[in-house]
């Protein structure tokens, strides 16, 4: 799926936000309002999921990690036979 996002003139022209930056701001936004996973907003924010967790903490925005979460990353570990 591709999404384009027009942005105002008025708004791109007065700020320093480049296109990186607004897809760190929307999957930050997204991530925030549970509306994405850690894996899915680092996608967006073209990072690594550590890049993505530590500008979430730098923010001061928790990472939502629960016990489903932890068993999910156990089994991509085996399925990657990392286990």
């Amino acid at each position: 799926m591709q999404i384009t996002l027009e942005i105002p003139d008025d708004i791109a022209q007065n700020t320093v936000l480049g296109e990186s930056d607004w897809l760190r701001e929307i999957a930050i936004a997204l991530f925030q309002k549970e509306l994405i996973t850690l894996g899915r907003g680092s996608r967006i924010a073209q990072m690594s999921q550590i890049e993505f967790q530590q500008l979430l903490a730098s923010r001061g925005i928790c990472v939502h990690y629960d016990v489903e979460d932890f068993e999910q990353d156990i089994q991509h570990l085996r399925d990657r036979g990392w286990l």
